[in-house]
């Protein structure tokens, strides 16, 4: 064994080592579309104190928290995204009305002098009749109170304040708001038991406002005891939450100061604590609007990871007895290293705290079958060595196996990387992790290929056994399918432009789908919100229709999901519309489950439709710069045309199958794109390298040569991934069906497009192109100056 072979073998061994520790040690953290529960994208906006920016926001998400705190929600997640939103992720809260109706109070708290008792008349539209007993108040002793708003009075400029019902439904005219939350330091709920008042709020302001608070409750002072005009209406949301009168030993304009302020009243200890929440944390710095909200129940995500892993052990299972089959015991070792490989992807993602999203779990599956494909590339560049070099050892041949694949595998990779890099950057909520993990995915194969599978191979080929028994190893013979391509040497070659029409009318096709039955955009683009329901009893479409409209839904539309669940979707309708909807349901199915919410603001819509479309003009372009640093401009140019023909079939399969269109479908659709540029490169460096070697050689011929030479590797590869997809397609439930046949149909489109769309259309590009073939490579191991090719290590230099 040599010294390479023993540094990769001790390499792998410690990083599999450390991945069985972190697997036992530390558990993966699950998104919410997995354990269950509901996520929120909230958009700040603009007040007329304060603009929607990152410190604001970053103000707004510490209230949010203080404020969600009090749900007592376990292990709440609230970050900021951007510079002006915030994702809130609620773990197994099933029913977000309270959630919602908690973080969207948005209004500034606000501190009015009361200038007497209103007339319903005069109360404003905006106005609640009536006091809720989510914002308790009392009458006592006014004190000081603390928020997130801006210390400038927000009714100034109008010079009058709005008419409102108090804590007992009195209607009271307010004056301007003299002070803002903002100037709040503090305020906390405790019990007085020495001088028997029960359960009061203590207030404390901040220096400047406190003057204000002062002078505020001085003016009220002024006025007669029980008189409503002393009394200070403290004012959240347009609904007066506490209106104490000051207390009798206040003199006029003497006022209290900051620090000794007591609200005091006939409190509950929970009425306190949420009067005291309500002042403290309950005004935003700045407005918000829940954009996006998503709610999952938990038996979809734990029916979701049991399905995964039924479909990753199987599909697993059978890329693994595939590549044995067709590699034998090097195809086996391939399997071992199929294994580590998951073993350090997953090790990977719990390290790094990566969450794990649905599309995640579904990219590393993916990632199973895409690990293959270096170890096709290298067995079948092996087998090329040892059919022209027969005289070479077992070893010599599989060290230029690797080293003649290196070009293509690092090229594929990086194609793969670029369309990961797109869906984290340019994707929304769960499509992120799919793009985190499938980037830790295409790394950890290349580790496992290049490290793992190599050193496992070449101690294997070190062996007599081995090298002495050709039909053990996998690479001894050139293999069924090259040999079958060999003999019968067809000249798909000889006319590109009869697959460019070919190319065109799939295309037309796919157009005319679009154009004919529409693309079915998911309420992910269009805005809306979908919900999805199990019921107890079955309810066919129609009488769940019927049910609906006669509830006020009459413009919902209602489809089957699963296994006799029923998908409704709406335009704009908020937590208490669903509830109303989900209760007409229960009236026909008996007991009723909300399985999966989506609600999708428009503006958020919008944005994330023209993300979409960014998403894919950037994937084309930076492909096409990658391609055309690397190649030639002719074959960056067919690469990308055959992507583009691939995108296109794939949206316009969609379309013909009615299949909805959504964040899923464009993390499918993107990773297409990487699996479709990824063959093209293993083929185009295959005619680089031939056509280097033969530059008089017509460019036609040799691009036929290099399309057979590579079709094994296409086909098997190809397989690899299938066999993973149909796992997904079969066993991976309703939440996967969709992501599987997109690739499943991008895959085959793909396999199919990069070899007759692209090269054909690189030769057709060729002919017009002035520029030299490429130059041919310096042999590695030939030194400058000196002819002497490196020995084979194995080789003591000994001739007959």
């Amino acid at each position: 064994m040599t010294r390479a072979t023993t540094v990769r073998a001790v390499l792998a061994a410690a990083v599999l080592l450390v991945s069985v520790l972190i697997t036992l040690t530390m558990s993966p953290r699950l998104g919410l579309d997995l354990q269950g529960g509901t996520r929120m994208v909230l958009q700040a906006k603009d007040s007329d104190t304060a603009k929607a920016d990152r410190e604001s926001t970053d103000r707004t998400l510490e209230v949010l928290r203080q404020r969600i705190d009090s749900l007592g929600v376990a292990e709440p997640t609230l970050t900021r995204s951007g510079e002006d939103r915030i994702i809130v992720e609620l773990p197994d809260v099933q029913d977000p009305r309270k959630a919602a109706e908690v973080i969207g109070r948005t209004a500034q708290l606000s501190f009015h002098a009361v200038q007497g008792q209103g007339t319903p008349a005069d109360e404003k539209p905006g106005a609640s009749g009536t006091p809720t007993d989510e914002k308790p108040g009392a009458s006592g002793t006014p004190g000081s109170e603390k928020s997130g708003a801006s210390g400038t009075p927000a009714d100034e400029k109008s010079g009058a304040g709005p008419t409102l019902p108090d804590e007992q439904g009195r209607t009271l005219d307010l004056g301007p708001a003299r002070l803002s939350g903002a100037g709040v330091k503090d305020a906390t709920a405790a019990f007085d038991g020495q001088q028997g008042a029960g359960w009061t709020v203590s207030l404390d302001f901040h220096k400047a406002a406190g003057r204000d608070w002062t002078r505020l409750t001085g003016e009220a002072a002024c006025h007669p005891v029980q008189d409503d005009r002393r009394r200070v209406a403290i004012v959240l949301d347009q609904q007066i939450i506490s209106s104490p009168q000051v207390s009798p030993s206040v003199g006029c304009n003497a006022g209290l100061p900051s620090g000794s302020t007591q609200i005091t009243g006939s409190f509950s200890a929970d009425e306190a604590r949420e009067l005291a929440l309500l002042i403290k944390g309950g005004a935003l710095p700045l407005p918000v609007e829940i954009v996006e909200q998503r709610t999952v129940g938990p038996t979809l995500g734990a029916a979701a990871i049991d399905a995964s892993a039924r479909a990753a052990l199987i599909g697993a299972a059978a890329t693994a007895l595939f590549i044995t089959v067709v590699y034998r015991l090097f195809g086996a070792l391939a399997a071992v290293a199929l294994a580590a490989y998951g073993l350090i992807s997953y090790a990977a993602l719990v390290a790094l705290g990566v969450t794990l999203t649905l599309p995640g779990l579904a990219g590393f599956v993916l990632a199973i079958g895409m690990a293959v494909d270096a170890n096709v590339l290298v067995f079948e560049r092996a087998r090329e060595e040892h059919t022209q070099h027969p005289g070479r050892s077992l070893r010599s041949s599989l060290t230029a196996g690797f080293r003649g694949a290196w070009s293509a595998v690092a090229d594929s990779n990086v194609t793969t990387l670029i369309a990961a890099g797109l869906l984290f950057f340019l994707g929304s909520g769960p499509v992120k992790g799919f793009g985190v993990t499938l980037a830790i995915g295409v790394l950890a194969s290349m580790f496992s290929a290049l490290v793992i599978a190599r050193a496992l191979t070449e101690i294997a080929a070190g062996s007599r056994f081995v090298s002495d028994y050709r039909g053990v190893n996998g690479i001894s013979g050139p293999g069924r399918v090259r040999t079958w391509l060999t003999r019968r040497d067809p000249r798909l070659m000889r006319s590109p432009r009869r697959w460019l029409l070919i190319s065109s009318a799939l295309v037309a096709v796919a157009v005319l789908g679009i154009l004919v039955r529409g693309v079915n955009l998911g309420v992910e683009f269009t805005g809306g919100r979908l919900v999805e329901y199990s019921t107890s009893r079955p309810v066919d479409v129609e009488r769940a229709r019927t049910a609906l409209a006669g509830a006020g839904f009459g413009d919902a539309e209602v489809t089957t999901a699963g296994a006799g669940d029923l998908s409704v979707r709406t335009g704009k309708l908020d937590n208490d519309g669903e509830h109303a909807l989900r209760a007409a349901l229960a009236e026909e199915g008996g007991k009723t489950t909300k399985v999966r919410d989506e609600l999708i603001g428009p503006s958020l819509g919008d944005e994330l439709r023209r993300n979409a479309l960014i998403a894919l003009g950037i994937a084309v372009l930076v492909q096409l710069a990658y391609l055309a640093i690397r190649f030639r401009w002719t074959f960056a140019v067919g690469s990308v045309a055959a992507l583009v023909h691939d995108v296109i079939i794939l949206v316009g399969a969609f379309a013909w199958l009615g299949r909805t269109v959504d964040g899923i479908f464009l993390a499918a659709l993107l990773t297409v794109i990487g699996y479709s540029v990824n063959d093209s490169v293993v083929v185009f460096d295959r005619v680089r390298e031939l056509w280097a070697k033969a530059r008089r050689q017509p460019v036609a011929e040799v691009a036929n040569r290099a399309v057979l030479q590579t079709v094994p590797r296409t086909l098997n590869t190809g397989m690899g991934a299938l066999f993973i997809l149909t796992a997904l397609a079969v066993l991976g439930g309703d939440s996967l069906a969709d992501f599987a046949l997109a690739l499943l149909i991008g895959i085959c489109v793909g396999t199919y497009s990069s070899v007759m769309t692209a090269v054909p259309a690189a030769l057709v590009l060729e002919r017009s192109s002035k520029a030299p073939p490429p130059a041919r490579k310096r042999a590695p191991g030939r030194r400058s100056g000196t002819g002497t090719a490196r020995r084979d290590p194995l080789d003591n230099g000994a001739r007959v």
